[in-house]
């Protein structure tokens, strides 16, 4: 199966790019291009692709209102969106994965992890760069005004799927996940797949914030 992507990107040459390292995998194939927010939303509306490559900062609307449009609260049909920046600040991977973005990727990473990440949010998961995980358990998870400890999940999860959901937390794959709790990574997807369920979230994406946001994990864990 060929996953379609569309890339927005205001720098001609690194669309380009993107597009070429793309177009290179047999079942990767970029079937749209935007420069700026609008275009990106409007073109994704229209092609409806599998995947979005979406850059932070854009003319006439920014990569954030856009992925916002296209995969936040309230949208009915919510696109996947891989958001790719040269911008490693706190406030830009926060506000992306707030406004709905499935993963975050910064653009000095490998064309391996680029097509490594494209392919990992089509298939429905969801990536965070560990560089990007740090900074934000480092920085940003601390003005995030945790609610009564765990309260509400602790009376939802199994002491096992706190577990997982504090190594996602962590920003660690199902593979590490498996690996430190020394069970099959099967199980490891069955028990992302509930907490999922449990708490009423999309992604992993989502469950990194809600872990910090309810008092889970905190960024001294």
């Amino acid at each position: 199966m060929t996953v379609s992507v569309l890339v927005a990107d205001d720098q001609a040459l690194v669309r380009t790019g993107f597009v070429t390292i793309l177009d290179s995998q047999d079942d990767l194939t970029v079937v749209g291009e935007a420069s700026d927010g609008r275009s990106a939303v409007d073109t994704a509306l229209r092609l409806r692709p599998d995947v979005v490559v979406m850059d932070v900062r854009m003319p006439v609307m920014d990569g954030i209102e856009a992925t916002r449009r296209l995969a936040g609260a309230g949208v009915q049909d919510p696109m996947k969106v891989l958001v790719v920046t040269t911008f490693n600040l706190d406030e830009y991977v926060y506000e992306a994965l707030r406004a709905g973005a499935a993963g975050f990727l910064l653009k000095d990473a490998s064309p391996q992890a680029l097509i490594a990440g494209v392919r990992t949010v089509a298939r429905g998961d969801s990536l965070i760069a560990p560089e990007v995980t740090r900074r934000l358990i480092g920085r940003y998870a601390a003005r995030l005004r945790p609610a009564d400890p765990a309260a509400a999940a602790a009376s939802t999860l199994t002491p096992r799927e706190l577990e997982v959901l504090r190594l996602i937390a962590a920003g660690h794959s199902n593979a590490e996940i498996a690996t430190e709790l020394v069970i099959g990574a099967e199980t490891v997807k069955t028990y992302v797949s509930r907490i999922l369920t449990k708490l009423g979230l999309r992604d992993r994406v989502q469950a990194v914030v809600h872990a910090y946001r309810t008092g889970l994990v905190s960024p001294d864990d």
